[in-house]
C-alpha cells in the first residue's frame, strides 16, 4: 500500500474562534511517499492531508489554535495512461468544500482531461498537460482549499453557503476538522 502525507497549513481550513492570519503566511506542504511497489505497479497513492506542521511530529504552530487545521484522508489514483491522462483525487474523509464532490473527488482545472472544455469554461491552458506533477496538484488542491470557486461549483449546497452563509460554512468546516482532529 502507497502512503502519501500532504501537510498543509492550518490556516486553508479556518476556524470559527480563529480568523486567518493577516496577511496569510505562504502555503507549505511536506509530502512522503512509502510503498513496497513502484508507482508503476500501485497506480494510487493514499495519503493524509493535515494541518501546517512540517513534520507530524513538530508541534502545531504558536498562531494555531487546536481546532484548526485537520487530517483529511485523500487517494490520488493514476490512470493506465499517465501522464498522458491526469489521476483522479479523492477525499475519503468527509469534506464540505465548493469544489469536492459530495462522494470526495476533487474539481479543479489541473485534473480535467486534455483538451478544449465542451463547456467553455476553462481554457486548454488551465487543463492537464503531461507536464504536471504530483507537486502541481498538490499546490493546486491547497490553492482550492483557500480560494474556492463557486462560479463553478461540484458541490452546490457547499458553494451556495461559501456565498451566503460564510459563518454556517466555517462553523461546519470548523466541525469536520475537530472530527478529523478526533478519529486519530
Amino acid at each position: 500500500m502507497s502512503v502519501l502525507l500532504l501537510s498543509f497549513p492550518s490556516f486553508l481550513f479556518g476556524s470559527e474562534d480563529s480568523p486567518p492570519p493577516s496577511p496569510p503566511p505562504t502555503p507549505s506542504f511536506s509530502l512522503f511517499h512509502v510503498s513496497p511497489f513502484s508507482l508503476a505497479e500501485s497506480l494510487s497513492l493514499s495519503g493524509c492531508l493535515v494541518d501546517g506542521r512540517d513534520e507530524p511530529s513538530e508541534p502545531a504552530p504558536r498562531e494555531a489554535a487546536e481546532s484548526d487545521g485537520g487530517y483529511f484522508n485523500a487517494i490520488m489514483s493514476f490512470p493506465a495512461n499517465y501522464p498522458n491522462s491526469p489521476p483522479t483525487v479523492r477525499f475519503t474523509s468527509e469534506m464540505w468544500h465548493p469544489n469536492v464532490y459530495p462522494d470526495g473527488r476533487v474539481c479543479i482545472s489541473i485534473l480535467h482531461p486534455p483538451g478544449e472544455d465542451p463547456n467553455g469554461y476553462e481554457l486548454a491552458s488551465e487543463r492537464w498537460t503531461p507536464v504536471h506533477t504530483v507537486e502541481s496538484i498538490v499546490l493546486s488542491i491547497i490553492s482550492m482549499l483557500s480560494s474556492p470557486n463557486d462560479e463553478s461549483p461540484a458541490n452546490v449546497e457547499a458553494a451556495k453557503e461559501w456565498r451566503e452563509m460564510r459563518d454556517a460554512f466555517k462553523k461546519k468546516v470548523s466541525r469536520i476538522v475537530r472530527r478529523s482532529q478526533e478519529m486519530l
